[in-house]
């Protein structure tokens, strides 16, 4: 609870990437660039935003996602080997999940993702905590990703909670901007520390067993 011991929302909705887990594009472009002998570099230049658009908006599936980004890069990749790679740049936010699993049960608790098929299929394994959320927002099943008001409405839509009455945390000032634009509570997220702040701001902290040492 705050210091006023009120909570101030009653919904608390979540970005996927760099809030649950973190991911290296980076990393991404290097991995893909190993299997088609060329630089991380070259393969960001070569993957054009469009197809990014279509593949979050989910215009393309599974196989249409593989059969393009390998079109792109001119490299011939199995499904099981692509698919490794399409998830080689993820890794679990394991100091933000005790935080998370402390609002189970006392909010709604939704996600809010730009994502695709593919990983979220492996994401879900990733995170068993997913099957807990309240809700799952994802701009590949909506054909809508964000910044678009829409999808920011859909979430709290399904959430049944006011804007007001609603925080929404996200790694990117954009997205956030586009949040508060829609009346949400919204906050940029940039480390499980500033997370903690937030949440005894709007009355949600209630410290996990063993943190008092990650403050």
């Amino acid at each position: 609870m705050s210091a006023s011991g009120e909570q101030h929302v009653d919904a608390v909705i979540l970005d996927l990437g760099n809030v649950l887990v973190l991911h290296d594009n980076e990393q991404l472009f290097r991995t893909f660039g190993e299997h088609a002998g060329l630089s991380g570099d070259a393969v960001a230049r070569l993957v054009p935003p469009a197809l990014w658009s279509s593949i979050h908006l989910g215009k393309l599936d599974a196989e249409g996602i593989r059969r393009e980004i390998c079109g792109a890069l001119k490299v011939e990749m199995d499904r099981e080997e692509f698919e490794r790679a399409w998830n080689s740049h993820f890794t679990v936010n394991q100091a933000i999940l005790p935080w998370v699993e402390s609002l189970l049960g006392r909010v709604k608790l939704l996600l809010l993702s730009n994502t695709n098929a593919i990983h979220m299929e492996y994401l879900r394994g990733e995170l068993p905590v997913l099957r807990r959320f309240d809700g799952l927002v994802l701009s590949y099943e909506l054909g809508l990703m964000k910044p678009d008001p829409a999808i920011y409405k859909e979430a709290l839509r399904r959430a049944g909670s006011a804007p007001a009455r609603t925080a929404f945390f996200d790694d990117l000032p954009e997205y956030v901007e586009a949040a508060r634009q829609v009346g949400l509570r919204a906050y940029v997220l940039q480390s499980v520390e500033q997370f903690a702040s937030q949440l005894e701001a709007l009355g949600l902290l209630r410290r996990p067993a063993g943190s008092e040492g990650n403050r």
